[in-house]
């Protein structure tokens, strides 16, 4: 491993890629981290790769990609001379599911918004948001897909 001139300890690291120790220690288990080198103590050193391969993650993360993509796109970037075309592909993926999460969030936006204007107010026992809750059958869609990723 190409280190620092000072290795890196996990809670150094932690605070310069913005990622949590347990998260880095999660990271590892599941194989989208290497193994650190370790001193002779048995502590973790890290070095640059480490925190660029954090960063990686942590950006795809936030762009809703989910582990398994994230996975693919790491072994895709140790083939840095191969065609990108796997790369799109998982990009174009990505991007059909924010589409349908945005269109499922429309349909939940819209029914909020009726439950709301339907309730006058008054008591608990009258009111329209309670009522639709209890009765799916008063909604303006059949159903409410909802992604686990909201």
């Amino acid at each position: 491993m190409a280190m620092l001139e000072k290795p890196m300890t996990i809670g150094r690291l932690s605070k310069a890629a913005g990622v949590k120790v347990t998260t880095i220690r999660y990271y590892e288990s599941i194989g989208v981290m290497s193994e650190p080198d370790r001193s002779e103590s048995g502590q973790r050193l890290y070095g640059d790769e480490a925190v660029q391969r954090l960063s990686f993650i942590r950006h795809a993360r936030d762009l809703g990609f989910p582990m398994d993509s994230i996975r693919e796109l790491i072994d895709l970037q140790t083939q840095p001379d191969q065609n990108c075309t796997a790369v799109d592909a998982i990009a174009r993926v990505q991007l059909t599911d924010v589409r349908k999460r945005l269109n499922q969030l429309e349909a939940l936006e819209a029914e909020l918004k009726r439950m709301i204007a339907c309730c006058e107010g008054d008591r608990v026992e009258t009111c329209q948001i309670i009522s639709t809750l209890n009765d799916h059958g008063e909604c303006i869609a059949e159903t409410h897909e909802r992604s686990s990723r909201f």
